[in-house]
């Protein structure tokens, strides 16, 4: 799939369904042959802020790989306070289009080893430059994603450079990001 050596499939999930989803994500990843490596795991959207934690956690116990939280994106409601709950959680890899993230909690992303996402999706990708200067002022992990709904939606890492480089971040930082990033992402999770 456009070179890649992963792909992490994360579903969106809640209280309703984290466990079918799971189930059926392990059924994939046993019965795949894209040639790449198949991670298991789950997007928390929508999730009451005083119950991230748990639900996070109960991913991790049901044998989720990654987790993503979606934050606070500037185009969709989120509770206020989702940023916050997803970088102090031990089980949340990745806080997904955090939006106008402040930065205390992007000091608490780089403690608590939570990557910030660059997206490429319309309208989440909002937030990406705000997110790259807060990360890049404290030196949290950036990650550039896709949060693809769709094949189609899945870009090369030509285009995930550009995403970091429409951040504002200099071709140095986005090579960085694209390139190194990923792979200590991959460590983490061993």
């Amino acid at each position: 799939m456009l070179g890649d050596s992963v792909i992490a499939i994360t579903d969106h999930v809640d209280f309703t369904n984290i466990e079918s989803v799971l189930r059926q994500q392990r059924k994939l990843k046993g019965n795949v042959s894209w040639g790449i490596k198949v991670l298991v795991g789950v997007e928390l959207t929508h999730i009451p802020v005083d119950k991230i934690a748990g639900l996070a956690g109960r991913a991790k116990r049901l044998g989720a790989e990654v987790v993503i939280l979606h934050g606070e994106s500037p185009c969709e409601p989120v509770e206020r306070g989702t940023n916050r709950a997803g970088v102090k959680c031990r089980h949340v890899d990745i806080l997904a289009h955090p939006g106008m993230i402040s930065i205390e909690d992007a000091e608490l992303a780089k403690k608590n080893d939570v990557y910030l996402e660059l997206t490429s999706r319309n309208g989440h990708c909002d937030g990406n430059v705000h997110v790259a200067e807060m990360a890049v002022e404290v030196k949290a992990k950036l990650l550039v994603n896709t949060d693809a709904h769709i094949p189609e939606d899945l870009i090369t890492q030509e285009e995930a450079l550009k995403v970091a480089v429409a951040a504002g971040l200099g071709e140095s930082e986005a090579l960085h990001v694209v390139k190194n990033n990923p792979k200590e992402f991959m460590k983490k999770l061993k």
